[in-house]
């Protein structure tokens, strides 16, 4: 999955959360803010897993607003494990 958030995403915690989420899902993969202001997430494991971790990518933490979540092209590079917050 690799995905770009949008709305509210920034300044809210919305990388720890999602990094939270990930490892406990035991997903590979990162996150990071955009210059444009969204969120990015790019994860891989059990379709189950990454089904739920776009769910809660959707919903975001206490104090977000998300208003999309739009797919972008899946990378062939390796992810990080654990999953991490890149800066």
């Amino acid at each position: 999955m690799h995905v770009v958030a949008r709305g509210r995403v920034q300044g809210v915690g919305f990388r720890w959360f999602v990094r939270e989420a990930a490892r406990s899902a035991d997903l590979a993969g990162w996150v990071r803010n955009r210059t444009d202001g969204g969120v990015e997430v790019e994860a891989e494991g059990p379709a189950a897993a990454i089904r739920e971790l776009r769910a809660t990518i959707a919903r975001g933490p206490f104090g977000a607003a998300v208003a999309s979540v739009d797919e972008l092209e899946v990378s062939a590079d390796a992810l990080p494990v654990p999953f991490a917050i890149q800066r």
